[in-house]
């Protein structure tokens, strides 16, 4: 070959490699940083997919992903360490970070805030490989999985898979069953014939994944116009298998979890029950919520108060709240004729 010709074809090659050296940290830089929703919910806030989406990923050490809130209700972001039992949200754990950003190796539990507002991000930097559980602090079947590879191990999936899966799992948890629309109208047609005045304060389900669970929440009463005689009674069941809510009539207690008043006594079959004499009276279910799993801090009901009955003893209109999700929209009254 020519001298003359070689040239050509030397600098050729010596642009490629300089523009390959240009695009590969960016590759690399782009395969380190991965993301992730928590929570999705419908456009009335009443369907809440309690999840993370995706709850399972697989990234390599020294890797980040981020999760951004995407919901009104609140959730954490929790990774635990080896057989640490989940604490309540409040109680939070030492590796508590409030600055958005956070490492964790498995030795010390990391967690964000119950609080963090729609739209804000936090992001986990993992040093060390493992498979680490991700829970949320706030509902129990709430959970997914980091595997952390070594970096020489090749990864199955990109982020635009991971982004898929999330939608596919969003769409399957709120287009389920459609509790306030067809269903809702029967369980008003139910309840409407019900001599003990019902109502559905809640349902939901749980689904399993391969890299945890993940739960639906209808945030409603179902019927929460009802209509009752003096001395009549009012009947609220919980049907969600996991997300609390409370029956509050008036102000709400500071303390949320237990019932006000605290003396209010239980009928035979376990239901709390209270008697309101006037417009003006407080009534406080405290958590009516299934019987509890791996959590502690329902001690003082260790089967789980699933139902609230209340006698009402005087004529007028009696409106309440859940005192959690009143937020979402989850109100309600009662119409108490002569």
């Amino acid at each position: 070959m020519k001298p003359s010709d070689s040239i050509p074809f030397r600098s050729i090659f010596r642009w490629m490699f300089i523009l390959a050296a240009l695009i590969l940290p960016q590759v690399v830089q782009a395969q380190t940083q991965w993301h992730g929703t928590v929570g999705a919910q419908s456009k009335n806030m009443g369907h809440q997919a309690l999840a993370f989406l995706p709850n399972e990923i697989w990234i390599r050490t020294g890797d980040s992903v981020t999760w951004t809130f995407n919901v009104d209700e609140i959730h954490t972001v929790t990774f635990l360490t080896s057989g640490q039992t989940r604490p309540f949200f409040f109680v939070g754990c030492p590796g508590f970070s409030p600055d958005g950003s956070a490492s964790f190796d498995g030795s010390t539990c990391v967690t964000t805030s119950a609080f963090l507002p729609k739209g804000q991000n936090f992001t986990i930097t993992f040093p060390a490989a493992g498979n680490f559980k991700l829970v949320c602090l706030v509902h129990e079947n709430m959970t997914g999985v980091v595997h952390v590879l070594n970096s020489s191990e090749p990864l199955p999936h990109s982020q635009a898979f991971y982004d898929e899966q999330a939608d596919t799992e969003r769409e399957n948890l709120l287009s389920d069953t459609d509790m306030e629309g067809e269903d809702h109208d029967r369980h008003d047609s139910h309840h409407r014939h019900s001599p003990e005045n019902q109502v559905t304060a809640g349902t939901g389900e749980v689904v399993a994944t391969g890299g945890g669970s993940q739960s639906l929440s209808i945030m409603r009463f179902l019927h929460p116009a009802t209509v009752v005689h003096v001395n009549e009674n009012v009947e609220w069941t919980n049907l969600d298998p996991a997300t609390p809510h409370t029956i509050t009539f008036g102000k709400e207690p500071g303390d949320v979890v237990s019932p006000f008043p605290l003396t209010m006594p239980l009928d035979a079959d376990g239901a709390r029950h209270a008697v309101i004499y006037s417009t003006t009276d407080r009534a406080h279910s405290g958590f009516i919520i299934a019987a509890p799993q791996e959590r502690t801090f329902l001690a003082q009901s260790p089967l789980g108060v699933t139902r609230f009955r209340i006698t009402f003893k005087h004529a007028g209109t009696f409106p309440y709240i859940c005192a959690l999700h009143d937020g979402l929209g989850m109100k309600g009254k009662v119409i108490v004729l002569p």
